[in-house]
C-alpha cells in the first residue's frame, strides 16, 4: 500500500479541517515546550488524539442513541419489508415507503439520522490522519527546524534528481517529490526531511553533493531525532528494521519495543470493536451483512498490525492512542446508553419533532396519529409475534400516551381537542 507525504492536502473541506487541527497540534506542541520544555511528538500525538475524539464524544453518543432506536425498530421495518416483498408496482412502492417512514415517524427519528453523525465525522478523521502523517506541513513550530537545511539543498545544482534517486534506492515508498517548474519544491523537500529514519539521515549527510552544509544537516538530525524519540523508539524508524537489526546481532530490546507496535495497534482495535453495540439481525439478509462485517472487524485489525511493521512508528502510535481513546469513550458511552430508557428517549425524540413542527405551523399531535395508525395497519401482518419486541412497542406506546398529555392551552392541547371532536362526529354517523 503506497501512501504519499505531500504538503497540505487540497481535497475541500478535510484540507481545512486539517488545517484547523494542525492549529491545535501546533498548539500542544507550544505548550509543552513552554509550559514543560518537553519537545516530543510521540506524546504530541498521544494528547492531540485524545483530545480531538473527546471532542467527538457528543457525535458519537447521538450515533449511538439512533442504534439503540434502531435495534427496536428493526422488527417492524422488517414487517414492513415482508409485507411488501415481491411486489414492484408504483403504488404498493409508495405504500411500503410511506409506511417504512410511519414507523421513523413513531420513533421520532429520522431516517437519515446515523448518516448525518457520520458526514460530520469522516472529514474530522480523514483530516486527523492527514496531520498525522505529515506533521511538519500543519504544524509551523516543526517545520520551521527543517527548513534551513530545506533552503541549502535547493541551492545545490541538480537537487531534485539526487533526492529523487535516493527516495528510490531507499525504497522511500512514502514519499513522493511535488514538482513546480521541473522542480521539487521547498515544502516537498521538507517533506522528505521528516520522512528520514535516524539511518538515513546519517546517509544524507555523508553525501558528496551535500558535504558544503553537513554539519547542518547533521545538528538537524540530532534535534528532530530527540524530538521524535519515544521511549526507546525513533517514531520515524519502522519496526521492521528494528527487527532486522536485531536479527543481524543488534539490540534485542529495541526489537521487541518495535514487535510491540503492531500487537498493541490489532489488540486495542479489536477492543475497541468488542466493545461496540451489535445490531440485531434476524432475516437471511441481515444474517449475510452480519456476516460480511464480523469478517471486516476480524480483517481489519490484523491489516493494521500488518502495516504497522513497514509503517513508520508514529502511526503505529497513533492508531494504538486513537483505539485506546475510542475503548475508553465506548465504555462510557455504553454505560450512559444502559441507563436511558427507551421511553425517555422516544418522548425527547417527540419534543424536537413537535418544536420543528410547530415552527412550521403544523399541529405535530396529528402527524403523529397517522403514524399510529400506519404502524398499526403494519402490524396486522404478523399478529402471532410476541416477546421482547411486543414487550417493547408496549412501552413506546405508553410514552406516546405521557406525550399526548399536553399542557392546557398549548398547541398540542388545542390540537387534542379537534381530534377527539373529530372522532365523535364520526361515531355519531
Amino acid at each position: 500500500m503506497e501512501m504519499i507525504l505531500a504538503t497540505k492536502t487540497g481535497t475541500p473541506i478535510i484540507g481545512q479541517v486539517a488545517s484547523l487541527l494542525g492549529w491545535i497540534m501546533n498548539g500542544i506542541y507550544m505548550a509543552l515546550d513552554g509550559l514543560f520544555g518537553i519537545q516530543n511528538l510521540g506524546l504530541c500525538i498521544i494528547i492531540f488524539s485524545i483530545l480531538i475524539y473527546v471532542l467527538m464524544t457528543p457525535l458519537q453518543i447521538k450515533q449511538q442513541k439512533f442504534s439503540k432506536l434502531s435495534a427496536i425498530m428493526q422488527p417492524e421495518l422488517q414487517k414492513v419489508q415482508k409485507k411488501y416483498q415481491g411486489k414492484k408496482d408504483q403504488d404498493s412502492m409508495m405504500k411500503m415507503q410511506e409506511e417504512t417512514s410511519a414507523v421513523y415517524q413513531k420513533y421520532g427519528v429520522s431516517p437519515t439520522g446515523s448518516c448525518v453523525q457520520l458526514l460530520i465525522q469522516m472529514p474530522i478523521l480523514l483530516a486527523l490522519w492527514q496531520v498525522i502523517q505529515n506533521i511538519p506541513a500543519y504544524v509551523g513550530s516543526v517545520k520551521n527546524i527543517f527548513i534551513g537545511v530545506a533552503d541549502k539543498i535547493i541551492a545545490v545544482n541538480g537537487y531534485t534528481d539526487i533526492i529523487q534517486k535516493f527516495i528510490t534506492e531507499n525504497n522511500m515508498a512514502r514519499v513522493r517529490l511535488i514538482m513546480e517548474n521541473e522542480k521539487a519544491t521547498r515544502d516537498s523537500i521538507i517533506d522528505f526531511l521528516y520522512a528520514l529514519s535516524p539511518s538515513q539521515w546519517d546517509s544524507v549527510s555523508k553525501m558528496s553533493q551535500f558535504s558544503g552544509f553537513s554539519d547542518a544537516i547533521e545538528k538537524t538530525a540530532d534535534k528532530i531525532s530527540g524530538m521524535q524519540t519515544f521511549g526507546v523508539l525513533n517514531i520515524a524508524e519502522q519496526p521492521w528494521n528494528y527487527i532486522q537489526s536485531a536479527l543481524a546481532g543488534g539490540a534485542i530490546l529495541l526489537a521487541v519495543a518495535a514487535v510491540a507496535i503492531p500487537i498493541l495497534s490489532w489488540a486495542t482495535q479489536m477492543l475497541n470493536i468488542k466493545l461496540m453495540p451489535q445490531p440485531a439481525q434476524q432475516d437471511n439478509q441481515n444474517n449475510a451483512m452480519a456476516g460480511s462485517m464480523k469478517m471486516m472487524n476480524t480483517v481489519m485489525p490484523l491489516m493494521s498490525a500488518v502495516f504497522c511493521f513497514t509503517f513508520p512508528v508514529g502511526l503505529g502510535i497513533y492508531w494504538i492512542a486513537s483505539a485506546v481513546v475510542r475503548s475508553i469513550q465506548q465504555y462510557i458511552i455504553n454505560r450512559h446508553m444502559d441507563r436511558i430508557d427507551v421511553n425517555e428517549l422516544v418522548n425527547e425524540n417527540m419534543k424536537k419533532m413537535e418544536k420543528k413542527r410547530v415552527k412550521a405551523g403544523l399541529p405535530p399531535q396529528k402527524i403523529t396519529n397517522q403514524a399510529h395508525q400506519n404502524v398499526k395497519n403494519i402490524n396486522k401482518i404478523d399478529k402471532g409475534q410476541s416477546g421482547n419486541n411486543d414487550a417493547r412497542a408496549k412501552r413506546v406506546e405508553e410514552s406516546y400516551q405521557k406525550a399526548a398529555n399536553a399542557k392546557p392551552g398549548s398547541i398540542t392541547a388545542k390540537a387534542n381537542m379537534v381530534r377527539d371532536y373529530n372522532e365523535r362526529n364520526k361515531k355519531k354517523q
